[in-house]
């Protein structure tokens, strides 16, 4: 029998702050998923981290997405969900292909962008989605809060539509996201309400902690679906054994290049790692939010409030809510508003990553400069993962087997695309129509007072 998985608070070390009294309980997968955050504000962290034997990642060569999903899946959550519903809540949440393609020799993009909203989103929405419907108490109705700089909220809303007990509300910076993601965003309806704030991603951020950590909203059955909930994080540890056991020889070191923004994607893989996958480095390319590489080179960290707008939008935060769980694997704690407590052991995560800022210009020169030599599309985000591959790959040398992780699908950003190659991308299947569908947000100022007062308006707390 595996042994038990428990989830503590990254902030259950903090002592002597103001207004946080450290929460040094553990919970279970079911109640960490369902409320999100700890009550403390800091992320739930499974204790322990469950090892997966070489030989059954290898044994998925050949086999199907899902067959690395249940492995990944069972690892965590065996002792709290029968192996039949599993293999349902899997084979109902990816149900779509998981492209590694050849750039040139042994370097691969893994494209994460052919799921229902062509976001790498997917992936964790509709798993956690299915968990949450499956664990949520039948007479009470769930409220997720979602905060999202372009992809996040798509990918959940349609996870989440017409879920029964559940409604969803997404918060997205007005002026930060592509047309098309707006779009997207806008139009998902039934028992999904998109909000449009008038501030930037970290102000969206900022208003759904402070609502849950908000005592007089505690009978509004609050969750997150952010990457703030380790609900969105286990799934996201999939790709990265499934992009192995297809790609590498037993016990081979392979680089992971993950474009990141709230790191919770970047996550996944150091979990994976963790869990037994040879990882020779992870590479974490920022946009210019480049607060994380400038921690890394200067052993100091500093958030950068405003967040820049980048052509990269999804990955314009200045300080991501994963730093908490980065920071308390190498042992160190930083709070909510970027405070740090504990610093990590800095020399051990130079060793496991590399960081790299990518500019604009660097991200259109790539996004051109890969398609004229390699005939390989690329959109912003990827551009700066493979562009912080390259990077990586000029500082230390050529390394046999690496993966680049492509995270959106190029024709979400059809102007920036047409305007550096003149071609205009094709929608995949799940976009096709998109332009004509109509639907409207609701307009909301930064403000957290306006904020509470439209939630205790519209939240539902019985199904």
């Amino acid at each position: 029998m595996s042994q038990r998985i428990y989830y503590y608070s990254t902030n259950r070390n903090l002592g002597g702050i103001p207004g946080v009294v450290p929460w040094k309980k553990t919970v279970s997968f079911r109640e960490a998923l369902l409320h999100g955050q700890a009550p403390d504000e800091g992320l739930f962290m499974p204790d322990p981290i469950p090892v997966i034997p070489i030989q059954s990642i290898m044994a998925l060569q050949g086999k199907p997405y899902t067959r690395a999903a249940m492995l990944v899946a069972t690892a965590f959550l065996a002792d709290e969900i029968s192996r039949e519903v599993l293999e349902k809540i899997v084979a109902e949440s990816y149900n779509y292909p998981v492209p590694l393609e050849r750039v040139v020799d042994r370097k691969y993009i893994m494209r994460l962008d052919q799921g229902p909203t062509a976001s790498f989103k997917d992936f964790a929405a509709r798993m956690m989605a299915r968990l949450m419907s499956y664990f949520r108490d039948p007479g009470k109705r769930l409220n997720v809060l979602v905060a999202t700089s372009g992809d996040t909220g798509s990918a959940v809303g349609e996870a989440f539509k017409g879920v029964e007990g559940i409604d969803v509300y997404i918060l997205y910076p007005k002026s930060e996201v592509s047309g098309r993601q707006k779009k997207q965003l806008d139009t998902i309806g039934e028992n999904v309400q998109a909000i449009s704030v008038l501030g930037k991603f970290d102000d969206c951020q900022n208003l759904v902690k402070q609502a849950f950590s908000d005592p007089s909203l505690t009978d509004f059955n609050l969750t997150s679906a952010n990457s703030i909930n380790f609900g969105r994080i286990l799934p996201q540890i999939i790709y990265y054994i499934y992009a192995y056991s297809q790609l590498a020889g037993a016990g081979e070191e392979i680089v992971f290049s993950v474009p990141s923004g709230n790191f919770g994607d970047a996550l996944g893989c150091e979990y994976a790692r963790r869990m037994g996958l040879p990882v020779k480095r992870l590479v974490m390319p920022t946009n210019e939010n480049d607060e994380f590489p400038k921690f890394l080179e200067t052993g100091v960290y500093e958030k950068i409030s405003p967040s820049r707008a980048c052509l990269s939008s999804a990955m314009n935060v200045g300080h991501p809510s994963n730093l908490a769980r980065f920071f308390d694997l190498y042992g160190g704690t930083v709070d909510r508003g970027g405070a740090v407590h504990i610093y990590p052991d800095i020399n051990e995560m130079r060793r496991r990553i590399f960081s790299v800022s990518i500019t604009d210009e660097e991200t259109r020169k790539t996004i051109k400069r890969t398609y004229d030599q390699h005939g390989f599309l690329l959109e912003p985000h990827g551009a700066v993962g493979w562009r912080g591959l390259e990077v990586y790959l000029e500082r230390y040398g050529d390394f046999p087997l690496c993966v680049s992780i492509e995270t959106a699908h190029p024709a979400k950003f059809p102007d920036e695309i047409e305007g550096l190659l003149g071609i205009s991308p094709e929608l995949p299947e799940s976009m096709k129509g998109i332009d004509q569908k109509k639907g409207k947000p609701f307009a909301l100022s930064a403000s957290y007072e306006n904020f509470k007062d439209y939630l205790k308006s519209n939240l539902k707390v019985r199904s």
